[in-house]
């Protein structure tokens, strides 16, 4: 199954994956082990507009190739069960149970490949009283806690982090940990199994560290009181005198010292260690960050060790001088995107093609993989 090792392809270079097509963390997860090198094919649906965006520009099919199956089609599955033959990890993200009904859940593919890994991507998990009802990441967060402490206003309703706490951090992240240790587990002991990644379980897991807080008294079960959700007035946000904004996270004593100083607030330290007087220093930083705009206060702030960082848009992002010196963001085919990560020392990931057209490589791939069937599944010209 797995192909020869090549560094130069990231430390996943040989591992294949199967990816049948989705939307969001699933795509995502496929993504990551792609950028790491993984041999990744994703298996679309022919006709239709798709699932998403403009393919061309959906990033999250980078690294990869396509080839277009019809699992509803009497030789679908089959087709599907080929790939998974000569694969090493399977990655989906339908409700549970569509994957049996349609021929390729985990007791087919297993049967046909005992060390495959099978991944499988959802919301709520593949048991629960709510496994099968239809949700979205705010709602994910919502019941594990983590929305309900996002947002620096206590009285006010919590901040959505967009959907990158639920879909991406506790969903995506925990997939691809938990398909690459059952792969260690199968190049060990040549044993596959089914890797149950619910995205409810995976943000629950990010709060590990505010639940021992909280046991230790440490943490008040409301938002916007604590030293980590904006109720501390040097850990949060404050605007600037154009509209822009300005992100403090002034914890330690010696780095609020610098934060001080060069803010210019006076009796700093002595507000500090008063709670009672928090408003009033709150109060005092953000008048003087109203001073001055955000590129003045950049200029105050930049190479010193007061935590400050200027907020940035994602469009701006890619000119900051940090994130251009380490090239974080990269640009392929005319798109400006974030580069692969984490860096590897000897075997770095790297950007190897754009996202794959639906259909682009079914040739390529019958070959590769040695799977006849898929020619005749071929698109049109």
């Amino acid at each position: 199954m797995s192909t020869t090792h090549t560094a130069r392809n990231g430390p996943l270079a040989g591992v294949r994956v199967v990816e049948l097509a989705g939307i969001g963390p699933g795509p995502f997860a496929a993504m990551l082990l792609a950028d790491l090198g993984a041999d990744v094919v994703r298996v679309d649906r022919p006709g239709g507009a798709g699932l998403g965006i403009d393919p061309a520009r959906d990033l999250t099919n980078r690294n990869k190739r396509s080839v277009l199956v019809d699992l509803k089609a009497e030789d679908g599955p089959a087709t599907v069960l080929d790939l998974v033959a000569r694969a090493d990890i399977l990655v989906e993200g339908y409700r549970p149970g569509v994957a049996e009904r349609l021929g390729v859940g985990p007791e087919p593919c297993l049967a046909r490949n005992p060390r495959l890994v099978y991944g499988r991507m959802t919301g709520w998990g593949q048991d629960g009283p709510l496994a099968t009802t239809a949700g979205h990441d705010i709602g994910y967060i919502a019941i594990t806690g983590a929305l309900g402490m996002i947002g620096p206003d206590p009285d006010g309703p919590p901040t959505v982090p967009a959907n990158l706490v639920g879909d991406y951090a506790g969903g995506s992240l925990y997939l691809v940990i938990g398909v690459l240790a059952a792969l260690q587990h199968a190049r060990t002991h040549g044993e596959g199994q089914v890797v149950d990644a619910a995205i409810v379980d995976g943000t629950a897991h990010l709060t590990t560290m505010i639940h021992g807080m909280l046991a230790a008294g440490g943490w008040q079960d409301r938002r916007g009181v604590n030293l980590l959700d904006g109720g501390c007035p040097f850990y949060g946000v404050y605007e600037t005198s154009d509209g822009g904004h300005m992100a403090v996270g002034a914890l330690e004593g010696q780095f609020y010292a610098e934060f001080g100083r060069l803010l210019g607030i006076e009796d700093a330290d002595v507000l500090r260690g008063d709670l009672a007087r928090w408003p009033e220093l709150r109060a005092a930083v953000a008048d003087r960050f109203r001073s001055r705009t955000r590129e003045e206060w950049t200029s105050v702030f930049e190479g010193t060790d007061a935590c400050v960082a200027p907020v940035l848009s994602l469009r701006e992002a890619p000119a900051h001088p940090h994130l251009a010196a380490r090239s974080t963001f990269t640009e392929h085919a005319g798109l400006t995107q974030p580069a692969p990560a984490p860096r590897f020392s000897v075997t770095p990931g790297t950007l190897r093609t754009g996202p794959a057209l639906p259909g682009a490589d079914t040739a390529a791939v019958a070959r590769d993989w040695a799977v006849p069937a898929l020619k005749s599944q071929e698109p049109e010209a």
